[in-house]
């Protein structure tokens, strides 16, 4: 007979909802929409709706897509997540050229930079390797397989980036924890060469993201974390050189360190060529601008651009090399209790380029619908044809704030229900 569940057990499947993800091709070619298993590409040279082509096997995604990226080159775009899948597409066709199953589910993913190597964490702190020699997007390959990178100990792992030289894969974890770790020349054999650890943060990190420049080509790793604080870090030494207490800024923390609502970084996306960061954060409507200044290694001035709608809360953001335009999504999967099977809208900042006069400050514009590139297509592509409603969206924010709780925050169990749960490990060996 099973032991009966004491009062207390886990049951958060009715919060496991997925965030709203948006990537943007390098040369802004193509603009992709994660929202749950439903993956949604716009051609913006074309002006059109993409049709992906899934013949590996494993037809597309059959649970919430977790993560996706194009490549540097934007040749290769890669989407995993829930199902264990991690899909590789061409996105000269946007056929799926590889399909590989994970042993666990995907958290993160990144691409090398000469787009030989994809990458891919899982929820049990294990990176794994894809090689893609001889891949040339002309035929779809199925005996592609994953070999074990690096680990993390037990410890969800929640960004993988690749420094801006290649030198260097970049991960995070749930444990406060950024590791940097030399990329090697076999990384089939596994990577054994840690170059540093950035350790400061508080809480778990949430995500990461390069700033270079040219003056900087070697670029200064950010990141955001779960404690409400966005930090610089050189990540040759893992020196910590500079803080910037985001959730104070944007006034979702007091003076006294009172958090007055859920502050923790969602996203980050640097603006190539340049000085800024945003910022999503969990309960911010808008977004959160820092400045940085590299000669000096500092994080400075913040702006809040609020103007982006009524309960818009992002969920993910992007933008191409070029920097033009910032992207911005807002959405969930599988609310709980609501008549909607997904929810996505889509804002579009311009401005970047552009300086107030006499200033250093962006003239920042947040475009109308009928101003986004493509317009209604693009839009319904990405959205989907369904109005919703404003409550729905602040909703789906209070869902994935949740969510991301049950996620990435440590559970703290009373003895005995350790104690049931030692019991009903199925990784103990039965010893004879």
């Amino acid at each position: 007979m099973e032991d009966a569940q004491p009062e207390g057990g886990e049951n958060n499947r009715d919060v496991d909802v997925a965030p709203a993800l948006i990537s943007v091709h390098p040369t802004q070619d193509s603009v992709a929409v994660a929202v749950g298993s439903d993956l949604r590409v716009f051609d913006l040279r074309g002006n059109c709706g993409i049709t992906l082509v899934d013949e590996t096997g494993e037809a597309f995604h059959k649970d919430s897509i977790r993560a996706i990226r194009y490549g540097a080159n934007g040749k290769l775009f890669v989407s995993a997540g829930d199902d264990k899948l991690v899909k590789i597409w061409s996105t000269d066709s946007w056929r799926c050229i590889t399909s590989v199953c994970s042993e666990k589910r995907v958290s993160a993913i990144a691409i090398s930079n000469d787009g030989l190597y994809v990458c891919f964490a899982d929820k049990f702190g294990v990176v794994w390797v894809l090689d893609l020699h001889g891949l040339d997007g002309n035929e779809t390959l199925v005996d592609k397989k994953a070999a074990p990178l690096l680990a993390h100990y037990c410890s969800i792992i929640t960004s993988l980036e690749f420094s801006p030289d290649g030198r260097f894969i970049v991960s995070a974890d749930r444990d406060f924890k950024i590791r940097v770790t030399v990329f090697p020349k076999k990384p089939l054999d596994g990577a054994h060469e840690i170059q540093s650890f950035c350790l400061g943060h508080t809480e778990f990190v949430s995500c990461l993201a390069f700033l270079c420049t040219a003056e900087y080509p070697q670029g200064f790793l950010v990141s955001g974390s779960g404690d409400s604080t966005v930090r610089l870090w050189d990540i040759n030494s893992g020196t910590l050189l500079d803080t910037c207490e985001v959730g104070s800024q944007a006034g979702l923390v007091d003076y006294s360190g009172s958090e007055l609502s859920c502050s923790t970084v969602t996203d980050l996306c640097t603006i190539p060529g340049g000085n800024v960061v945003a910022v999503a954060i969990q309960s911010l409507q808008g977004i959160l601008l820092v400045s940085c200044d590299l000669s000096s290694q500092t994080l400075g001035a913040v702006k809040v651009v609020s103007n982006m709608g009524d309960n818009f809360i992002p969920t993910s953001l992007g933008c191409s090399s070029s920097a033009e335009l910032l992207w911005t999504i807002t959405g969930v999967s599988k609310l709980h209790g609501s008549d909607y099977n997904s929810l996505a809208r889509v804002r579009v900042l311009s401005g970047f380029k552009k300086t107030v006069p006499g200033t250093t400050k962006h003239e920042l514009t947040v475009l109308d619908d009928n101003e986004v590139p493509g317009e209604e297509k693009l839009l319904e592509k990405l959205q989907g044809s369904v109005t919703v409603e404003e409550e729905v969206f602040l909703a789906a924010a209070e869902a994935v704030k949740k969510s991301m709780c049950n996620l990435l925050i440590k559970k703290q169990y009373t003895t005995e229900r350790r104690e049931f749960r030692k019991r009903g490990r199925n990784d103990k060996k039965i010893k004879q």
